[in-house]
């Protein structure tokens, strides 16, 4: 019998997710810069969504790559 335990966000409801927080989002995406699903980050729906939102804001405004270059 498998047993289900409750995941918990990494980011409280409610806390505002900040696009100048490069250490923060940072967490979400991976070592190629593509941002990391909701099943992997354990984030709700509204905070993945605000979240992508927000990367691709930092994106625009060049705190984070798009892509990573090859090592």
């Amino acid at each position: 019998m498998a047993y289900y335990r409750k995941r918990l966000s990494p980011i409280k409801p409610g806390d505002p997710i900040d696009y100048k927080d490069v250490e923060l989002l940072r967490k979400f995406i991976t070592e190629r810069g593509k941002i990391l699903p909701r099943r992997i980050t354990g984030l709700t729906a509204r905070q993945q969504r605000d979240l992508t939102r927000t990367i691709n804001h930092a994106r625009i405004l060049a705190l984070l790559p798009y892509v990573d270059a090859e090592s």
